[in-house]
């Protein structure tokens, strides 16, 4: 369901061209997970005047309003998604940083009873897989590896 003007408003946020262009990109890119850098790119192919300082800040605003959710995977790399009702995985290109989403029943029903198993009561997780995708240039960085 897309953010509306009246829920920016909601979290005590003006709405401005640069929340509204951020969040468009965020909720209609094919990629779901763009990092700071990804967006100011965007923008400036568009042609909007923003500056990456303005970027950063509203993510962080959206982040502690609870519209964005930011990841954090190795190599300081950092995206954004639109905040989802439904819990999911990430697994994180090596090479050029592409992130899917996926959901495994089994892998989620494993990791509740590891935890039962040492006597916690799971309450949240995050599980990040990293490897490299099918693009020819990321899998000719896995070749160079063997």
């Amino acid at each position: 369901m897309p953010i509306t003007n009246q829920d920016l408003r909601k979290a005590g946020l003006k709405v401005t061209l640069p929340r509204v262009k951020i969040l468009e990109l965020l909720e209609n890119s094919p990629d779901h997970h763009l990092s700071a850098e990804d967006i100011y790119k965007t923008l400036l192919e568009q042609g909007e005047d923003v500056g990456l300082a303005t970027v950063y800040r509203v993510l962080t605003q959206f982040e502690t309003a609870g519209i964005i959710q930011r990841h954090y995977f190795e190599n300081n790399h950092s995206v954004f998604e639109i905040m989802q009702d439904e819990h999911h995985d990430h697994i994180v290109c090596q090479h050029c940083g592409k992130v899917q989403e996926f959901t495994n029943n089994l892998i989620e029903s494993e990791q509740y009873a590891v935890a039962e198993s040492l006597g916690f009561i799971l309450t949240g997780h995050s599980l990040n897989l990293y490897g490299l995708c099918s693009k020819p240039e990321c899998q000719d960085a896995a070749r160079r590896l063997k």
